[in-house]
């Protein structure tokens, strides 16, 4: 005797599953007028009157002159109605510029003015110098801060640094400008956009 297999089975118990599901629809022509004699039995609900006409127009729009007025409308309804004017919308305020601080806010050229008024280029670059960051002057006539090669930020005051790691000056952001020192002299430096 063969044994049937798994799905063969399965087939089997769902096709007889089926086949007992079948309505009275599907199983005989007798079914189908037995069906059709209970939606026969259900009774009509009378409805209203149904009437066309056009619509009126809306509030506050005047009809064409040549348009016959409609049925039930009063030839002066739309001077008693109420007008809306729109006012114009003023566009919104462009928003307060946003001051930065920190370390993206100070990258960049600057004009390097010491003490005695003299002043140069520095260059603050994001571009890393091993725990550093690169930085160039150029025509500084002072000699610490014409040798400056590095930067950092570090709790808000922006280091500018020589080589060999010794701290040129020290300085802070005030308003759109840098204000410090430089640290031998002690003399004033200001680095402004």
């Amino acid at each position: 005797m063969l044994r049937p297999s798994l799905p063969t089975f399965a087939a089997l118990c769902l096709s007889a599953t089926l086949g007992a599901c079948a309505t009275t629809r599907l199983e005989s022509p007798r079914g189908r007028a037995s069906s059709q004699a209970s939606l026969d039995a259900v009774q009509a609900v009378p409805s209203g009157t149904v009437t066309a006409a056009p619509l009126a127009p809306p509030p506050g729009a005047t009809a064409s002159p040549d348009a016959p007025p409609l049925p039930g409308a009063q030839a002066n309804a739309a001077p008693n109605t109420p007008t809306v004017i729109a006012e114009p919308v003023a566009p919104p305020a462009p928003p307060p510029p946003v001051v930065t601080s920190g370390r993206a806010s100070v990258v960049g050229s600057w004009d390097a003015k010491d003490a005695t008024g003299a002043s140069c280029k520095v260059t603050l670059s994001s571009a890393p110098a091993l725990d550093l960051y690169k930085a160039s002057a150029s025509g500084c006539p002072n000699k610490d801060l014409a040798r400056v090669s590095a930067w950092d930020f570090r709790d808000g005051e922006v280091y500018l640094y020589q080589p060999g790691g010794s701290v040129a000056a020290r300085l802070r952001q005030g308003g759109g400008s840098l204000d410090g020192a430089l640290t031998k002299s002690g003399a004033t430096l200001a680095l402004v956009r």
